[in-house]
């Protein structure tokens, strides 16, 4: 099988980081390939616009949208969103790994999804979910957050962690037919101890490779 791992931390240090090379020693290890798209290290711009597209298709009014639908049936997205666009088309497993904030994604994965999961290539009427244009591929979050599991539980302050993770579980993973799994989600990183992140690893490890376990 061959993995994408869509990363979004600007500091090679963090414990972002730290999962992401745990899973691409777990997949190599296990005989499969791993592509990182390390969003930050390559200065990935998550400005969506003209500059997306070598063709028009309405030169006096611009909608995103069916600009995408134009270049996904002409072959005219951008050099840089066509690239990740392979890597997404070649990649059996994609995983996401960033850290929540906010409620939600860094900006920079955000722009990354709305310029490479284009409509056309990502999506299309009638290919969605269960029709989704991905079938066959899996997904996962990989998600570090500041706040504790008891403050993302359903009596906490921030709410359970399902529904924050919402948008990117069921309108962005699942919307494009993945089979996601759980998310796995890190709690208080920057705050727990020594032992505790080596526990994380060692449960994130389990994980992957049980996404690399045939169906």
């Amino acid at each position: 099988m061959h993995v994408l791992i869509v990363q979004a931390h600007m500091e090679p240090t963090s414990f972002t980081a730290a999962l992401v090379d745990a899973a691409v020693t777990t997949i190599t290890a296990a005989g499969h390939s791993v592509d990182v798209s390390d969003l930050y290290a390559s200065g990935f711009d998550p400005v969506a616009g003209r500059h997306d597209f070598t063709s028009v298709a309405d030169a006096q009014r611009f909608h995103y949208q069916t600009e995408q639908l134009k270049a996904a049936r002409d072959d005219a997205f951008s050099k840089a969103v066509a690239a990740e666009q392979e890597r997404v088309r070649r990649a059996d497993v994609i995983v996401l790994a960033f850290p929540l904030w906010w409620g939600g994604p860094p900006a920079i994965l955000k722009g990354w999804i709305d310029r490479v999961l284009a409509c056309g290539f990502a999506y299309a009427d009638g290919a969605r979910f269960d029709t989704g244009s991905f079938r066959g591929k899996r997904g996962i979050l990989c998600v570090t957050t500041g706040g504790t599991r008891e403050r993302f539980s359903d009596g906490g302050v921030y709410g359970p962690i399902e529904k924050v993770l919402w948008p990117l579980q069921r309108l962005t993973l699942e919307y494009m037919g993945l089979d996601v799994a759980a998310p796995f989600v890190a709690y208080g990183a920057p705050r727990v101890s020594a032992e505790d992140r080596a526990a994380y690893l060692d449960q994130w490890r389990g994980q992957v490779r049980a996404l690399l376990a045939p169906a």
